[in-house]
């Protein structure tokens, strides 16, 4: 059943029919060739038993409880409680079999924790085995604990998806490029590496290309040093004279070039202490070049209804900016069609036909044909810097602090390579390899 309501349903616009060739291959028809997002598809949905979920209304699919879970994964459900979900291990799990690999623990207890604090003393204590929590406070005192990290040093994360500033480019003064430009080089994003995170993160390039192959096979290197940003606070105050922003009033704060005043606000949600530290820093920076802006920390749901809705001014957000197999992925996130919600991504709207267009055919582009693909991209990475619709500012770490007290081996700069992630949707990204290389002290 093609239900609109499931965030993957746009595929049947271009995938006509899936047939059965025998009970170990399908062959998939599609209307049009879009080769990057079946790709990318192909690592991200699961795969669900037709017995079970052929009968189920959409209601029931998008907000059902789904109890007693079936599928195709290495653990089964064997209980929860309130702030748990116990799972056992699945022995007859296809992949034993066919690839010869097994997850080393029995039982994984998935808790709930309350917040980073919480987490920080468990994983000290030893009552949690691995956390993918930002945990302030870890690059200090780790060798004391016995606390293991991906890399022994700075930034002791690996990267797992780009931490964007989105502008609003239906408000003014967002809609003039000088003044995202401005913005652009007005931001220290080496600051907030290392105030904020405690180089646990490392800073952003001028695309927001996370730093892994599949991504930056496609870097221009030529194209982002003619037409990228660093930090300057005397480019963008030149910026913004030479685009019309003059201090009228002698308040500090420059005015539009119609003599407007300018107030504006960033936006993250409270709590989430990493990036109101952030935003605070952003805030101050936009100050020191004559930008009126000041760091704001609605409450999740206002903070998603003001994302979603357009109805902001400038902020954080990484929701889909993941580690992918794809940079249109990234694209795809920043790009997403313009619409009354925006709940996939370019939350700014921001709204360029050539974009798009470019955007199109690098996804009707064959994944293996890189000298197409990159021509495309050099064209879009072009664009993206002289436009600057959107800030990239640092990339969010793949959090992973792990006791060693019960369990070795877990993944590091020096073992086994593995995506040492426990998120929904992250594990089939290699936390399944890391389960099958523990051992047991």
């Amino acid at each position: 059943k093609k239900y609109p309501g499931v965030h993957y349903s746009s595929m049947w616009n271009w995938m006509k029919e899936v047939e059965i060739v025998d009970r170990l291959t399908v062959r998939v028809h599609f209307t049009e060739p879009l080769y990057q997002q079946w790709s990318f598809q192909l690592y991200q949905l699961p795969m669900v038993p037709e017995h079970i979920w052929k009968n189920k209304t959409e209601a029931e699919i998008l907000t059902g409880a789904n109890e007693g879970p079936i599928g195709t994964g290495c653990y089964t459900a064997e209980g929860y409680g309130q702030d748990r979900m116990i799972y056992l291990r699945n022995e007859n799990w296809w992949a034993i079999e066919q690839l010869g690999i097994k997850p080393t623990p029995k039982r994984i207890v998935y808790l709930t924790v309350s917040g980073n604090n919480v987490a920080l003393g468990m994983i000290f204590k030893g009552e949690l085995d691995i956390s993918n929590f930002f945990l302030p406070g870890v690059p200090a005192v780790k060798s004391a604990y016995g606390i293991h990290t991906y890399f022994d040093g700075a930034p002791y994360m690996l990267s797992d998806n780009t931490a964007v500033l989105f502008l609003n480019n239906s408000r003014k003064p967002m809609d003039d490029v000088n003044f995202r430009k401005a913005v652009a080089w007005a931001i220290n994003a080496d600051d907030i590496v290392t105030r904020v995170f405690e180089n646990q993160v490392i800073k952003s390039n001028p695309l927001g290309f996370l730093p892994i192959d599949a991504w930056m096979k496609y870097y221009d290197e030529k194209v982002v040093e003619q037409y990228g940003f660093k930090y300057d606070p005397s480019v963008s105050k030149k910026l913004l004279a030479d685009a019309g922003y003059k201090d009228i009033n002698g308040d500090g704060f420059v005015e539009a070039p119609d003599g407007s005043k300018i107030e504006l606000s960033i936006i993250v949600p409270f709590g989430w202490t990493d990036w109101m530290e952030s935003i605070k820093i952003i805030a101050n920076n936009l100050n020191a070049v004559g930008i009126n802006a000041k760091a704001e920390f609605p409450d999740y749901s206002r903070y998603q209804d003001e994302l979603y809705g357009g109805n902001f001014d400038m902020a954080i957000n990484n929701f889909n900016s993941n580690l992918s197999n794809t940079v249109w992925s990234y694209y795809y996130w920043l790009f997403w069609d313009i619409r009354e919600q925006q709940t996939q991504g370019n939350y700014g709207k921001y709204n360029n036909p050539k974009a798009f267009e470019l955007m199109e055919a690098f996804d009707r582009t064959p994944v293996d044909d890189y000298e197409a693909g990159q021509k495309i991209m050099s064209e879009l990475e072009e664009l993206f810097l002289k436009e600057i619709p959107y800030v990239p500012l640092w990339f969010n770490g793949m959090w992973f602090q792990a006791s060693t007290d019960a369990w070795t081996n877990w993944p590091s700069e020096h073992g086994p390579n593995y995506y040492p992630c426990t998120w929904n949707g992250k594990w089939q990204l290699g936390g399944i390899f890391m389960l099958t290389a523990l051992e047991a002290k």
